[in-house]
């Protein structure tokens, strides 16, 4: 055998060599008697050649890991013994100044976590942190079966949460205050206030006026935050409208409309009303001009102002405090967005930016429609033409224009159109 002969030989050398080594088997070691030096062997080899066995095989990376890796049990034992201490404040505090886009994932983990969202303690804890985000909650051409889509703009993606409605029913979002989105049901006529972020929903009582005609629909919040309460208008053409108080749970009728105030009102309802604190600002067509309503003192105002030339699709914005203007100016063949502000000393429109002329030539020859789906410090504009549709937003702080990516649903390249929107500051302890 080529083992015991190659052992052999060895053994003979070692004989022959002036200073005796003792082989010890059991330590699998060499001894120099001589020098009393130690000089290592592999002891695995030499039983290996007695017993006539192959060597053994080098063992995987994953054998070795295995075996330094602690016992899986004791871990899972050791962070359920941390975790169950952990105390609760500190969990909000962190979770409170953490971006909105993780608190949207943070309800999925545990029931425990998505509970925590609707505490008393974390809204009180997220309403410390200063939130200046603002999203964008659409509908899709496709509502019938509720196609809910949120925009991001910090991230530029887009988020499909689930609407908790009967996928009979359809809705629009018309207002929003406070991190919450008044929703206006077509086929019931009811409203609805819900907060996307937490997906809680509550119905509005019915309101008292039976006869209905197209509205035009605010929202103001009553203090700094939801839990103060908010309250919800609707306004006709006919000049009815009704307040409803989210404290009072009711609908009530504040007034009659000033004498001062010709009726059939002409509302804008291409243009949603803006709220600058308890006002909410109304665009009229006929006369050209804003309608203003103080939901704290119950004062009507009118203020007739000529709207730009050329100007086609225009709707109401908000930024800082004054009252802006968005429209289309469209002249011979040249079309492109403008931005006014309104002086109040003059009570004239002036124009403060414009969309970039590259830009502008994609729109150049084509009959072009625009639609404001935000009104407040960022507006998102969709911009139609015959088989296109693009979404840009505008930052009025900045002054920034910037192209939305393209709203696909999850596993689906199929492209989807906006329908309608608005504007909203993300908040999960908003509470309807």
């Amino acid at each position: 055998m080529g083992e015991v002969a190659a052992l052999r030989q060895l053994v003979g050398q070692l004989c022959q060599s002036e200073r005796w080594y003792l082989l010890d088997f059991e330590h699998g070691s060499v001894k120099d008697d001589y020098c009393r030096a130690r000089t290592g062997y592999n002891s695995e080899l030499l039983k290996i050649m007695e017993a006539n066995q192959s060597p053994p095989r080098k063992r995987s990376r994953k054998d070795r890991n295995r075996e330094k890796a602690p016992n899986s049990n004791s871990t899972e034992e050791m962070k359920q013994e941390i975790w169950s201490e952990f105390p609760g404040d500190l969990f909000e505090t962190v979770i409170a100044r953490l971006p909105v886009a993780a608190i949207f994932r943070f309800r999925t983990v545990c029931r425990n976590w998505h509970s925590m969202l609707g505490s008393d303690g974390f809204s009180r804890q997220y309403s410390e942190v200063p939130h200046r985000q603002t999203w964008f909650y659409t509908i899709t051409h496709e509502n019938a079966n509720n196609n809910v889509a949120m925009y991001d703009p910090s991230l530029k993606k887009w988020h499909h949460p689930s609407v908790p409605l009967a996928p009979a029913k359809i809705v629009i979002p018309v207002a929003s205050a406070g991190g919450l989105i008044c929703l206006l049901d077509l086929s019931h006529r009811n409203f609805y206030i819900c907060n996307p972020l937490i997906q809680s929903l509550k119905e509005i009582p019915r309101r008292s006026v039976q006869a209905w005609s197209r509205v035009a629909v605010g929202m103001v919040m009553n203090g700094g935050t939801s839990n103060e309460g908010y309250k919800v208008m609707w306004l006709g053409n006919d000049g009815n409208y009704e307040i409803y108080d989210s404290t009072k749970n009711m609908w009530s009728c504040p007034g009659t409309f000033p004498p001062s105030i010709k009726l059939p009102l002409a509302l804008n309802f291409r243009s949603q009303p803006v709220a600058v604190g308890s006002m909410l600002y109304f665009m009229c067509a006929e006369p050209e001009g804003v309608l203003s309503y103080d939901v704290s003192t119950g004062i009507w105002r009118q203020y007739v102002i000529p709207l730009p030339l050329h100007l086609t699709d225009h709707t109401l914005a908000e930024f800082q405090g004054r009252v802006m203007l968005v429209g289309l100016l469209c002249k011979n063949a040249a079309t492109c967005v403008c931005i006014w502000e309104l002086q109040k000393m003059t009570l004239l429109w002036k124009e403060v930016d414009r969309m970039p002329n590259i830009w502008c030539l994609e729109f150049y020859g084509k009959h072009m429609k625009m639609t404001c789906l935000g009104n407040s410090g960022l507006l998102m504009l969709s911009l139609k033409a015959k088989r296109m549709n693009r979404l840009v937003t505008y930052n009025l702080m900045n002054k920034e224009w910037q192209k939305v990516p393209d709203c696909m649903f999850p596993c689906s390249r199929k492209k989807q159109w906006i329908a309608c929107g608005t504007a909203f500051g993300p908040c999960p302890s908003a509470l309807a």
